[in-house]
């Protein structure tokens, strides 16, 4: 096995190299954050009341700049599953192992996330103040951990890159439109429509400069650490596959 990889935290910044490489993921990462935060701060506030919501101003802006997150992140996501499923399990039998693979996997995608997360804050930061700057980045940081899970899960069963995508993207909608400041809070099943309901919360209250309670906070955890732990579990499965 190449030299490299037998560095336990090498194969983590080689996966991130890898995807960063790419000039379609450069170009995305640098435009749709600003897209995102420009066209929430003009387009939300009817769109809400036309849904049921509230959210406008400062709140819009921030609010957008989560969904850019989400949405690179869940793309992120499933492209590092649906495309990576050889060369994982070919690193695996190399020598690697296929939790050492899927971790570097995992570990690569937060690096990204965390690079996600820093240009939509710069974007946003851009746009207008930032009042409580740790507060929105982890609820940005939530946003594009969530979506990784959601992305991952998606790319494990849904092959074809097109219709996978889309599916992505579908989700994505169904969250955003049903989700915190744009429609009234779901309940029961109704939950399932917004994954990303607890970072939501999180962020449009670092938009209206006010603390969130320690039940949000709490509940934003929980939704992170299962979405990773779901992206860690396909990441692992997809190395160990023989067939």
């Amino acid at each position: 096995m190449h030299r490299e990889l037998t560095l336990s935290r090498r194969p983590a910044l080689l996966f991130a190299r890898e995807h960063l490489r790419s000039a379609l993921t450069l170009a995305l990462l640098i435009t749709l954050p600003p897209i995102f935060v420009i066209a929430a701060s003009a387009v939300l506030s009817p769109f809400a009341t036309a849904l049921g919501g509230n959210v406008a101003g400062q709140q819009a802006s921030a609010l957008g700049a989560g969904w850019a997150v989400a949405f690179l992140a869940g793309a992120l996501g499933y492209f590092q599953t649906a495309s990576s499923r050889d060369a994982d399990r070919r690193l695996a039998r190399a020598g690697l192992g296929a939790f050492r693979t899927a971790t570097g996997r995992l570990l690569s995608s937060l690096v990204i996330c965390v690079l996600l997360t820093l240009v939509a804050a710069t974007a946003l930061w851009l746009k207008q103040p930032i009042p409580h700057l740790a507060h929105t980045l982890l609820a940005m940081l939530a946003y594009a951990a969530i979506y990784l899970g959601i992305g991952t899960a998606v790319g494990a069963v849904v092959t074809d890159e097109l219709a996978g995508s889309l599916a992505v993207v579908f989700v994505f909608i169904l969250d955003v439109f049903a989700g915190p400041g744009m429609a009234p809070p779901a309940h029961g099943l109704g939950q399932l429509l917004t994954p990303s309901r607890y970072a939501g919360e999180l962020l449009l209250e670092a938009g209206a400069g006010t603390s969130s309670s320690a039940a949000d906070w709490r509940q934003a955890a929980i939704s992170v650490l299962v979405a990773l732990a779901a992206a860690l579990t396909v990441f692992w499965l997809s190395a160990r596959r023989r067939t």
